[in-house]
């Protein structure tokens, strides 16, 4: 059983393809000690080398097939690396040693839901190929009224920058007054697509939520930002909308399954504080001080705040705050009066405390170990 090395190549995780055949064809790679060729097939028991280092591979066939469910947050973004340091999905995602991740299609920044990862390129380009016709459901929350004309336009067909587009299904399931919840269902996964066909239609969506991608639906116990691996009925199903074959050792087995139980019986909580919620609420504080800069300090009975309840103790007329003042003064007076009398004596080479006992302060010292009841044998 072989496989292409460029693939071989890229499924280890150094680099794409298309890379990988540039790196070939440079002649930086070889195979039994002789320089590969791009298009060349590799056997399980060959030996692989890339710049003299060798190179631990498996054939894809032998590889176990695993796929992840990750619910996206709304302020990640579908990447694995972002200039502006912003979280991306990936960092969430547990290791997976000798392979990669592989994301079957994207969410914009401002999406959440569902997103499939796996470590088998070939059923993710199957999943993501236009193709193959594969649903994606989202729920989405709209401004504004859906009238029966407009839903007759998106569901026959509107024309966007790229081409037409429609929905395959579009109801409604609920809200109230003018933001209201559909559901629908699209078969290409265009960039921002179910966003621009509402556009189209001068509407403009607040929320959008992906429920379903294929055969995978977003379970009810997944919480935001978490993410569970599928089991193997469940990839096979996934396999087989796709036309690929099930492979061996599909599936979760041991402490993964168990871990996989204990998640559905005992959901974990959300992960609260994405990049855009710290944002809005950075944002938020800095308008907060600033109008609390902009107001003027009040005094006396008008610093009251109404808003807080009543207390007796807090309310003072301006008598008593002059008798409390006169009383902390004198209170201070007699402070540094008493200190003025510690001084005094202090100097003297004596304080209160040495007098009442009898004892000098500057008396010399007994040598350390000498007891009055010690007798000598």
């Amino acid at each position: 059983m072989s496989e292409k090395l460029q693939k071989v190549l890229a499924r280890v995780g150094l680099g794409s393809r298309r890379y990988m055949e540039e790196v070939i064809a440079a002649g930086r790679v070889s195979i039994n000690g002789k320089v590969a060729q791009v298009g060349e097939r590799i056997e399980p028991a060959d030996e692989l080398r890339i710049d003299g280092r060798k190179v631990q591979f498996q054939i894809e066939d032998e590889i176990r097939r695993r796929v992840l469910i990750y619910y996206k947050p709304e302020g990640e973004i579908c990447s694995r690396n972002d200039p502006e340091s912003r979280p991306t999905v990936f960092e969430q995602l547990p290791s997976i040693p000798g392979d990669r991740w592989v994301m079957v299609g994207r969410l914009d920044i401002n999406s959440s839901g569902l997103l499939l990862f796996t470590n088998d390129g070939e059923l993710a380009n199957r999943l993501m190929h236009p193709s193959n016709e594969i649903e994606r459901e989202y729920a989405v929350r709209v401004m504004g009224e859906v009238t029966p004309q407009i839903k007759k336009n998106m569901t026959q067909g509107v024309v966007l920058d790229d081409g037409p587009a429609k929905f395959e299904s579009f109801s409604e399931i609920g809200g109230e007054g003018i933001n209201r919840w559909y559901q629908v269902v699209v078969k290409e996964g265009r960039n921002r697509e179910v966003r621009r066909i509402f556009e189209s239609q001068g509407l403009k969506v607040s929320r959008l939520l992906r429920t379903r991608y294929g055969t995978v639906i977003l379970p009810r116990e997944l919480r935001t930002g978490r993410w569970i691996e599928l089991d193997k009925n469940d990839i096979d199903n996934l396999t087989k909308s796709v036309e690929l074959k099930p492979r061996q050792g599909t599936g979760l087995f041991g402490m993964a399954k168990r871990r996989n139980e204990r998640m559905q019986d005992k959901p974990m909580a959300a992960r609260r504080g994405g990049y855009l919620r710290q944002q809005r609420r950075d944002t938020d504080g800095e308008a907060q001080q600033t109008e609390q800069r902009r107001e003027p300090r009040q005094t006396g009975a008008e610093n009251t705040r109404s808003d807080k309840p009543f207390n007796a103790r807090a309310v003072r007329t301006d008598s008593q705050n002059n008798s409390h003042f006169n009383k902390r003064n004198d209170r201070s007076e007699q402070r540094n009066d008493d200190r003025g009398h510690r001084v005094t004596h202090e100097r003297n080479g004596n304080t209160m405390d040495n007098e009442n006992r009898g004892e000098n302060k500057f008396a010399q010292r007994k040598p350390f170990g000498i007891n009055k009841g010690f007798k000598k044998f």
